[in-house]
């Protein structure tokens, strides 16, 4: 069985999902530190042919506290985020089609950023046709005082999977042979470069899933997330 580990990410780029659809089980953090300069909350979209950021606005908390206790901002205009994408998406050939599902999950009532993510994700990978199983982290019975290569590890057992897959970034984390010796084959996935036209201006890459799908029909899409990688 094939399992993976991540952060939760608010409509993360393309690689999140191809690495979703390439395991069995993926298990997204809940009981993790949030980083206030990661990708959780925030990810990148095309406006006026230039990459420009959107993020969703949080209360403010201590910087110790896991995603899973933090709270999404009292004022959150969840209309004006919809209304940036609608203007820089608007003239996009398959607006019409990616709305409605964006409109399900920024209008997506909770306020808890981790239950808000979450239904993001699950509602993303019902769209793009994604039948892996996602598991909360602290609903799986491991010692949660682990860190690092230790915790994955014992997820990974938690759940019976004999392979971890994680993305190309983590291959200086962690050790193949050690994972090996507790009986996991480790690999990476690393996505190729999807080109595709945006507004007849200079490609930009590796924006939210959002981008993928304004530019580009739901089964080029789901091709792409299907085939467009490799395993290392």
């Amino acid at each position: 069985m094939k399992g993976a580990i991540m952060q939760p990410y608010f409509l993360p780029y393309i690689g999140y999902f191809q690495l979703i659809a390439s395991v069995d089980q993926f298990i997204v953090y809940d009981n993790i530190k949030y980083t206030k300069k990661g990708w959780i909350n925030r990810n990148r979209m095309l406006l006026n042919s230039t990459d420009t950021m959107f993020s969703l606005p949080l209360k403010k908390g201590s910087d110790s506290l896991d995603v899973v206790e933090r709270e999404l901002a009292e004022n959150f205009d969840r209309t004006k985020l919809l209304n940036q994408f609608r203007g820089a998406y608007g003239a996009a050939a398959y607006f019409d089609q990616t709305y409605p599902v964006l409109e399900r999950i920024v209008c997506h009532e909770d306020a808890n950023l981790f239950r808000y993510i979450h239904h993001s994700i699950v509602q993303l990978c019902e769209y793009l046709g994604i039948e892996t199983e996602i598991r909360i982290s602290s609903e799986i019975a491991i010692d949660h005082e682990l860190k690092g290569q230790e915790k994955v590890l014992a997820l990974c057992k938690a759940v019976r999977a004999d392979t971890y897959i994680n993305t190309i970034g983590g291959i200086e984390l962690y050790d193949k042979d050690y994972f090996r010796s507790q009986g996991i084959n480790l690999q990476f996935i690393k996505a190729r470069l999807f080109d595709y036209p945006q507004f007849g201006a200079p490609f930009v890459s590796w924006l939210s899933i959002v981008d993928t799908l304004m530019f580009n029909p739901l089964n080029v899409v789901r091709a792409c997330i299907n085939e467009n990688y490799e395993l290392v």
